[in-house]
């Protein structure tokens, strides 16, 4: 009940994760990512745990596939897991446990790594990866064009409810963290409008936290 990709952005050296699911809050449970260090997704009948650890196991020095195979030696129920990551110098690594749900499948690239379960059909992690190879531009950017590629070749078996993405750069906390945790409508398309209202603000959220002097004002009523 869930697709997803992790990334990497060669030029830049971001990291972000974007993910979708009929399940709600789906990003607070299966979404995680650290500057200069990587981003994992941990999704399928959901371990939260695994996503710190593949992390921690990354900052430590192991490669993302080193990390996802200390993860499946280490997890418990790990044949129910879905685990993706992608490391420090692009390279990736996923686990899909034989009990991962319905249709399930998983594609991998250089910076890119996708994976889903009770997917509509085998290629939609394919085409997320597929997608977001192609494309150019901000990482977040990338990953919607790579999330809009899942959906357009079939996504979920069913009603997609929830949806977030994560970016991470040279700060200790995320850059970006959008979620939608429940909607009737589109959550992929949710997550797309917050984007385009917050990536013009970006650099100025990260100003005003390392140096509010030098910070744009707020541009909002009674803001001086």
């Amino acid at each position: 009940m869930t697709f997803s990709l992790v990334a990497r952005c060669a030029k830049t050296g971001m990291f972000g994760i974007a993910i979708s699911s009929s399940s709600p809050a789906v990003a607070a449970r299966c979404a995680f990512a650290r500057a200069g260090v990587g981003a994992v997704a941990s999704q399928n009948v959901t371990d939260p745990t695994l996503g710190p650890l593949a992390l921690d196991l990354m900052q430590s020095g192991l490669t993302a596939k080193e990390a996802i195979e200390t993860v499946v030696a280490q997890g418990k129920f790990i044949e129910y897991r879905q685990v993706l990551a992608v490391g420090r110098s692009g390279g990736t690594a996923i686990h899909s446990g034989p009990h991962s749900l319905g249709i399930w499948t998983q594609a991998q690239g250089q910076n890119v790594a996708s994976g889903g379960n009770l997917l509509a059909n085998e290629g939609v992690p394919q085409a997320i990866v597929d997608a977001f190879l192609a494309s150019s531009g901000h990482l977040g950017d990338r990953l919607i064009a790579a999330m809009r590629a899942g959906l357009a070749a079939g996504g979920e078996a069913g009603s997609l409810h929830s949806a977030g993405m994560k970016i991470v750069d040279k700060v200790s906390w995320p850059v970006a963290d959008l979620r939608c945790d429940w909607t009737e409508d589109c959550p992929i398309e949710a997550i797309a409008t917050a984007w385009d209202i917050y990536k013009p603000q970006l650099d100025a959220y990260i100003q005003r936290a390392l140096d509010p002097r030098e910070a744009p004002s707020y541009g909002v009523p009674g803001d001086q």
